[in-house]
Order: C-alpha cells, then structure tokens, then sequence
C-alpha cells in the first residue's frame, strides 16, 4: 500500500523579541566659533575668568556632538530608532544650525548664552529630545570641544 503524503504546513518564520534596555549613541561633528564673554562683567573679568577664549575676534573648534538615546528594542524593527533617522534629527536640531557658525550672534537658540561646552549640551538637549520618540528616550548629550574637554548633561531630571 503506498504512503500518503501529509499535506505540508507552511511555517511562517518565527520572530523573537529580545527583552533589555539598551543604548545607541550617534556621532555627528561641526566647526563653529565663539567667545567665552559675559556682558554684565568688565573686560578684565572676562580676561581673567576665560583668557584667550574670550578673545573679541573669535576663537573656533571642531566639535563632536555624541548623542544617546536608551530604550527597548522595537519588537517588530529590533531598533529604539534607526541610526540613520537620528542622524538627521541632530542635523535638522543642531548640526545644520552650528556649521561654520558663530554660536554667539548666529544660532537663534544660543542667544544670550554665554556658549560654553556646558550650557552648549544643555541647549542642545532642549532642541534634539522634542524630535525623539518612544521606544526611544534622550539618554545622554556629550559635546567634545577637544579630543580632552569635553561635557555631557543627562536631562533636566538628573541633579
């Protein structure tokens, strides 16, 4: 007696969502200048409190803008957020607005800040965590003013 063949079941391939918090980080760079100069202080305080960086004709840096957002993978795209989409958030967010800028008279958002790494990575977290979206979460912004200084803030809710 011959042997009957089974009707096949189709196996769809089966798709596992790993559980974990993970963070991704994205590296952009920009050139910009700026001086270190607070206008309610007198040019001696200035030159004493920033030296050479409170220069009147400027002074410049090749930034590096690293940016880390934190969350648990998509179940569906296995990202907290493509790569290539956060690279253009921190271009349309900062990059686009800093290149070859002056930070003091021509970036909107930096007006009547004194553009220190420091004030640079908190601003910079209020342009950049409006345009990330769950699953993802703004983790950290770490501003490289050189390959040794550098500054990170964690977000309004870390004191």
């Amino acid at each position: 007696m011959p042997k009957k063949s089974s009707p096949q079941k189709s196996r769809e391939p089966s798709v596992r969502a790993l559980a974990g918090t993970v963070f991704i980080t994205r590296q952009v760079h920009f050139n910009s200048a700026h001086r270190l100069y607070n206008p309610t202080k007198s040019l001696a305080w200035n030159q004493k409190q920033y030296g050479m960086c409170t220069n009147p004709h400027w002074h410049g840096h090749n930034y590096v803008l690293e940016v880390t957002l934190k969350g648990q993978p998509d179940p569906v795209t296995g990202y907290i957020m493509d790569l290539a989409r956060l690279k253009k958030v921190l271009h349309t967010a900062v990059v686009d607005k800093c290149d070859h800028r002056n930070l003091n008279d021509e970036v909107d958002f930096l007006r009547g800040i004194i553009p220190s790494t420091e004030n640079l990575v908190i601003a910079f977290w209020h342009e950049i965590a409006p345009r990330i979206h769950l699953p993802a979460r703004l983790h950290c912004v770490r501003l490289y003013e050189t390959p040794r200084n550098f500054a990170e803030f964690f977000g309004p809710a870390h004191h």
